[in-house]
């Protein structure tokens, strides 16, 4: 077996068709062992690729936008898409099956303030036609310290990625009103990346053989298999098995997973009017110079 070393940005629900990808033994098959780090601070996607001690990682195409939008050079390169729209949700103090984007007029969000998530959630309100200004955004932290604040009694709603919104609900703290992939639409937003040259080589090939074996199974395998395996694989031991499965098939009837695994010039398109908006980039970017086929 060849090791194959594999980063995640961040670690979620979200981005079954990487995890099933270790989990369901489509990596085994094409005769890789994986080792599965979660990037800090300390020890970025970036670096890793650049050292040589990460292979491929789940990242963002955004990261290689604001990269150019600093004039930042990198060998770097996103060759498949993960998700195909925004996977965080918004969660309310009370059930509100009537909830509008209106009502967070005046309230208190605890919004996670990474930059993609901030951008994406700025660009939700301005779809849905509210000004960011006219909502608080309460900036606490990062992913535990928001679960933390909310579940402390902080902010009228909460901005999450899963399994985190789901499990707030199974524990009595909040109920999940609204989905921020829904309010923004299709877009290019988790990536795969790695380095050009890595990408050219026979483990590139394997590699993206079991990826999209995988995120076959993701969208058509039912939710609680799916959770069960990366339950057993040891990647999400404090949470319920129950919220987990909830959480695939929420993201299962977003359409966060699309058969198809190449990154599209229109997602990526898309993704440039949300960051344009944000005002993260200054004008738009050649999609050759951030993307590439393998």
């Amino acid at each position: 077996m060849t090791k194959i070393n594999i980063m995640a940005l961040r670690h979620s629900a979200f981005y079954s068709p990487l995890l099933m990808t270790m989990a369901g033994g489509f990596l085994k098959a094409e005769g890789l062992e994986y080792h599965y780090d979660v990037a800090t601070p300390d020890k970025t996607v970036p670096d890793s690729i650049a050292n040589g001690s990460c292979h491929v990682a789940q990242s963002a195409v955004a990261t290689r936008l604001v990269e150019l939008e600093k004039g930042i050079d990198s060998d770097i390169v996103h060759f498949a898409q993960i998700n195909a729209r925004d996977g965080f949700f918004l969660a309310s103090r009370e059930p509100d099956d009537a909830f509008s984007w209106q009502k967070l007029i005046g309230k208190r969000v605890l919004v996670d303030h990474f930059f993609q998530p901030l951008a994406m959630f700025k660009y939700a309100l301005f779809k849905q036609g509210v000004d960011a200004p006219a909502v608080e955004f309460v900036n606490v932290g990062d992913v535990n310290a928001i679960d933390a604040a909310f579940r402390a009694g902080q902010g009228d709603y909460v901005h999450q990625q899963g399994p985190a919104p789901q499990q707030l609900q199974r524990d009595g703290f909040g109920h999940v009103v609204a989905s921020v992939g829904d309010a923004v639409g299709p877009v290019a937003f988790s990536s795969l990346c790695a380095s050009r040259e890595w990408c050219k080589t026979d483990m590139a090939s394997a590699f993206l053989r079991a990826y999209k074996k995988a995120r076959a199974y993701v969208i058509e395998a039912p939710a609680v298999d799916i959770a069960r395996q990366e339950m057993d694989a040891g990647f999400f031991p404090s949470v319920d098995p129950e919220v987990l499965a909830h959480t695939i098939t929420d993201y299962q009837a977003l359409g966060c997973w699309e058969p198809e695994t190449a990154i599209s010039e229109t997602s990526f398109e898309h993704l440039q009017d949300v960051f344009l908006h944000s005002g993260q980039i200054s004008r738009r970017y050649a999609f050759k110079n951030v993307v590439v086929r393998v």
